[in-house]
């Protein structure tokens, strides 16, 4: 078997894996079921994977890679800063709501708790997330701040950077549970909207 075939396999089986803990949930997909999903034996799951663990740490890491390189590096590459925010609030929806993308949702919604080093790697990348989404709206505050009179600034509520991206975050990362691809609130309809949101209440 050739290093592109083994990749390729792997790819198939995080695929349909997360296919399967987004239908049924994780403890209730067993290994026999993925590689019944697959038409593989047992035994060929476990060249690829040797538990159920490793699948599920990979799908997540996979949707983390899918965050950096949709969301992170295109908003990176954007020079003014209130732009970077509302593309990153369009492409963190974008992806949320990607059919293709399963790993997103099993990763935001599967709370089965990993082996701790497993756990730990992930919940690293996950903070790293949290603090440039924070660190972009303390830029975006400041920014804002810088076009305000000081009286205005002397009086106004500031919503803290850590709150607002927690908040942000939340908002949007609970978008699958009740959106409907059949619905009024289609994906170019909601980002519009979550946007005012987010630069009227974190902003105003």
């Amino acid at each position: 078997m050739t290093r592109e075939t083994l990749v390729d396999s792997r790819q198939e089986i995080l695929r349909t894996a997360a296919r399967l803990f987004q239908q049924r949930g994780y403890d209730a997909t067993s290994m026999n079921d993925v590689a019944a999903a697959l038409k593989l034996s047992k035994g060929g799951l476990y060249h690829h994977f040797h538990s159920k663990d490793e699948i599920l740490f990979e799908i997540m890491n996979h949707a983390m890679d899918i965050t950096q390189e949709r969301v992170i590096n295109p908003v990176r590459g954007i020079a003014h800063v209130e732009e970077r925010l509302r593309a990153l609030i369009r492409l963190h929806i974008e992806v949320v709501l990607s059919p293709r993308d399963r790993e997103i949702t099993v990763m935001l919604h599967e709370n089965h708790p990993l082996p701790p080093a497993l756990r730990k790697r992930i919940n690293s990348r996950k903070k790293d997330y949290v603090h440039f989404v924070e660190n972009l709206i303390a830029d975006v505050q400041k920014a804002e701040g810088q076009k305000e009179t000081q009286r205005t600034r002397q009086t106004a509520s500031k919503v803290s950077p850590r709150a607002a991206a927690f908040a942000l975050l939340g908002m949007i990362n609970w978008i699958y549970q009740w959106h409907k691809p059949e619905g009024d609130l289609q994906t170019q309809n909601l980002i519009p909207q979550f946007t005012d949101l987010v630069f009227g209440g974190i902003f105003a």
